[in-house]
């Protein structure tokens, strides 16, 4: 319950605007102009399902690639070398 008084006391903070040396609460129209026209549709964006693919998929080509690297670097290194004693049960 507070979390939610909160949230709304930060929307109304947000929405106060200095006009005419005052302020204001100031909501924004969303689908219509001041003068009431209704605004154009919104442009679409071509391929954009396919663009977060991409970026999803890069993304963790580069992080796969990098975490590979680095874990050959600690053993090559020996700062990081898992131990064999853990199969030695019998």
């Amino acid at each position: 319950m507070a979390l939610q008084r909160t949230s709304i006391a930060l929307q109304t903070i947000g929405n106060l605007r200095k006009i005419d040396g005052e302020t204001k609460l100031h909501f924004r129209p969303r689908t219509t102009t001041p003068s009431g026209a209704i605004l154009p549709e919104p442009k679409r964006i071509r391929f954009g399902f396919l663009r977060v693919i991409s970026g999803v998929v890069t993304g963790l080509i580069i992080g796969t690639n990098l975490s590979k690297m680095i874990a050959n670097f600690l053993e090559e290194k020996e700062l990081f070398v898992p131990s064999d004693d853990d199969d030695d049960d019998d």
